[in-house]
């Protein structure tokens, strides 16, 4: 029996990716220390050591050149300004698996920068992933963690895969919550928690968050706004016959990614992501499911970044035509 590749990234990933980037994407030695958020002396190393294991050949001989590819062409076709793809772990594998460390080492590029810095997060499995993926140790008190949605389940329950204060736990950042429902039960109920000054106050902060990291949901049949109580059946109906196929943030939008202005985007806490931000903001996503929410994300600029796996990149490429 064959066993599958860790998703963990190794220093030979690192090193094939280094010697990628040197010996085919032309880069030099600084601009690959900068693209992996590493010294110059390590990119210098990564770089050498992917020609003494006889990584780079005519071709990389090594899984990460497929991701690297892939990466290119996401790149050209939405022009991002970050794309990280893991590598493929298998039929049946689980999306968050492969893609969460890959996630995380984006997200600590930030969380290492010396100037402080507002960091506006989403939730959902793939965030919750990438969380718990995060290295431990690091250093972030200078920074701030905002959340960009509403933490309390239709129950009065604090959200299962809120992450703001998980994170905020582990790398020792002040933190900023927002305390409303992910979705009210009417618009005059949301707008009178947006009316309460503290609400505000974090509310303007996400707004003014120098990066984004959200997750991208879908919304057929197995949206998790309806795996998780958020929207009933018959809300979920009506938006698909709005043309609704993902959501961000809890934010529902269409095909082309214009955001709804029916159904629960009327009562949807928190802030909305805009299109065509001029500061990061990456999506977190993978599944077959996905790909026509991730696509329209990426073609609308809501994001403007992307971390996934293989199979969806090809896919979303596919799809985008």
């Amino acid at each position: 029996m064959s066993t599958r590749p860790d998703p963990e990234p190794s220093l030979q990933d690192e090193a094939a990716r280094a010697g990628w980037l040197y010996y085919v994407g032309g880069l030099t030695q600084d601009q690959i220390a900068q693209d992996l958020g590493v010294s110059r002396q390590r990119a210098q190393r990564l770089v050498s050591r992917a020609m003494a294991e006889g990584l780079i050949h005519v071709r990389l001989n090594h899984r990460i050149g497929a991701c690297v590819d892939l990466e290119k062409a996401l790149t050209a076709r939405f022009g991002l300004t970050r794309c990280r793809v893991a590598p493929d772990l298998g039929p049946g594998s689980d999306g968050v698996r492969a893609i969460a460390p890959a996630a995380a080492a984006e997200f600590e590029r930030f969380l290492r920068m010396s100037d402080p810095l507002v960091l506006a997060l989403g939730t959902g499995r793939a965030l919750r992933g990438m969380v718990d993926a995060v290295s431990d140790g690091i250093a972030a008190e200078h920074h701030r963690l905002v959340s960009l949605i509403g933490n309390i389940a239709p129950d009065g329950s604090a959200s299962f895969f809120d992450v703001v204060m998980r994170l905020a736990d582990k790398v020792r950042a002040p933190h900023y919550p927002m305390p409303v429902p992910v979705i009210s039960s009417t618009p005059e109920e949301n707008a009178a928690f947006h009316a309460l000054p503290p609400i505000r106050r974090v509310v303007d902060l996400a707004r003014q968050a120098d990066v984004i990291f959200v997750g991208i949901g879908q919304m057929s049949d197995d949206a998790p706004l309806l795996k998780d109580g958020f929207v009933t059946r018959e809300e979920l109906d009506a938006m698909q016959a709005a043309g609704a196929v993902g959501e961000v943030a809890g934010w529902v939008f269409r095909r082309d990614g214009r955001y709804l202005e029916v159904g629960t985007n009327r009562r949807t806490g928190g802030v909305r992501v805009e299109p065509g931000l001029d500061r990061p903001a990456i999506g977190i996503a993978a599944g077959a499911t996905k790909v026509p929410a991730i696509a329209g994300a990426l073609t609308a600029r809501i994001v403007n970044g992307l971390v996934t796996d293989e199979p969806t990149a090809r896919a979303v490429l596919a799809l985008a035509g």
